[in-house]
């Protein structure tokens, strides 16, 4: 190398991630990938909707369209439900301590609170109701709190058997505070009063686990089989090159869909189902590496020395493979991700109430021809843009890796 040149005394991976900077297109689908990334991992705890699988369902609100605005009355759930602790909650979510009521206008009726419900359709008139105002602030034992006649004072015993004394205006105004609020449904709501926007950011973290485990399986497999076939050669090349030619043969989505029924419907089994279908790209392009770097000096330095196989193929060979194994995995992710939503859409993948791409563009396809085409176009295009995402990156470190 140059010693005036700006990349002398850098390694080779210092030389490519500079390259990849200086692609703009490729740092936008990373830029794009870590902050799906990022929403994978926290977003029960920052979502809209934090409940598990997002699927907190208020009927009343069904195919609200995008940007919607609802007046919500906040009512404790009795008993409330069991706090998780924070890694649980990131993990699975957790149950919202309050059930939540759309409501047109309210009133204050000693000590009751009368609201009118959100009807759903804005051509019909919404029900009248009414609830105890300790039962909105409180986890009551009954939903009809005891009162003391011409008193300013309403008594209740809450979910624990404990008497408890509170002022009737104090409730009200606290009502009036905290627990009367305004929420906005930025992506609308689906045919069962579900947060859009939640649902489909929360979607990511099935794609990027799908795709993380998908390519670890398929590079586990593909990388032994490969260095086995390429370092060998002979009777196990032929076998090894024989079994690629078969599972090569098989239409990848009929193969996926068989494993899948082999393992089983779920949310483990399409992993493991499209991992096992992948792994054929990898170990071609590993054999074809290691067939031509068994024969070079270093490789041959290590054999006189009397160095065990395994040693070569692992610690000689196969870290100089790790450009294009790099390049091929950010490839599979992208296939990973349309294999995953094929399967869901198809039935046999993630299943409902999961919130899988695949699953809502099943759920609403047929609502591309009426009024709420948004549903079906929305996890569409976050479909489109991770694969774009991958495909971006994939020819991004391809060429930072060959030295465009």
């Amino acid at each position: 190398m140059n010693p005036n040149s700006d990349n002398y005394g850098k390694s080779p991976s210092q030389v490519a991630w500079k390259r990849l900077k200086r692609n703009k297109i490729a740092m936008t689908g990373l830029v794009f990938i870590c902050l799906c990334c990022i929403i994978s991992v926290i977003g029960p705890l920052v979502l809209p909707d934090g409940s598990p699988d997002a699927n907190e369902q208020i009927l009343e609100l069904a195919t609200q369209p995008p940007g919607f605005k609802i007046e919500m009355l906040k009512v404790c759930k009795s008993p409330p439900p069991e706090k998780k602790i924070p890694l649980v909650r990131l993990i699975n979510g957790e149950e919202n301590r309050y059930k939540y009521i759309p409501i047109t206008g309210y009133s204050f009726k000693n000590d009751k609170i009368v609201f009118t419900i959100f009807p759903g359709d804005f051509n019909t008139k919404g029900q009248i109701d009414s609830l105890p105002l300790a039962s909105v602030l409180f986890s009551v034992s009954s939903t009809e709190p005891i009162t003391q006649p011409n008193s300013s004072t309403t008594r209740f015993i809450d979910y624990r058997g404990i008497l408890n004394y509170s002022n009737i205006a104090a409730l009200q105004k606290q009502i009036a505070a905290q627990n009367i609020i305004t929420r906005t449904y930025w992506l609308g709501t689906d045919p069962f009063g579900r947060d859009m926007f939640s649902r489909l950011l929360l979607g990511t973290r099935i794609s990027m686990a799908v795709g993380f485990i998908s390519v670890f399986i398929s590079l586990i497999v593909g990388i032994f089989l490969g260095a086995i076939s390429g370092f060998y050669g002979g009777k196990t090349d032929s076998f090894i090159q024989w079994l690629i030619n078969v599972v090569w043969s098989i239409p990848t989505l009929l193969l996926v869909i068989a494993i899948s029924f082999a393992l089983g419907r779920g949310f483990w089994q399409v992993f493991v189902a499209v991992g096992l279908t992948m792994w054929v790209d990898v170990a071609r392009m590993v054999r074809g590496q290691i067939l031509g770097l068994r024969e070079t000096e270093y490789v041959q330095a290590a054999r006189a020395l009397g160095f065990k196989n395994a040693r070569i193929i692992f610690q000689h060979i196969l870290p100089n493979t790790i450009g294009p194994v790099i390049v091929i995995s950010a490839a599979n992710f992208s296939t990973a991700i349309l294999l995953e939503a094929g399967l869901s859409f198809l039935g046999v993948g993630v299943q409902p109430p999961a919130p899988s791409w695949g699953v809502m563009l099943y759920e609403h396809y047929g609502y591309i021809v009426l009024n709420a085409a948004y549903l079906a176009i929305l996890p569409g295009m976050a479909i489109m843009l991770m694969v774009l995402a991958f495909n971006l990156l994939g020819n991004g470190l391809r060429d930072a890796l060959l030295g465009k």
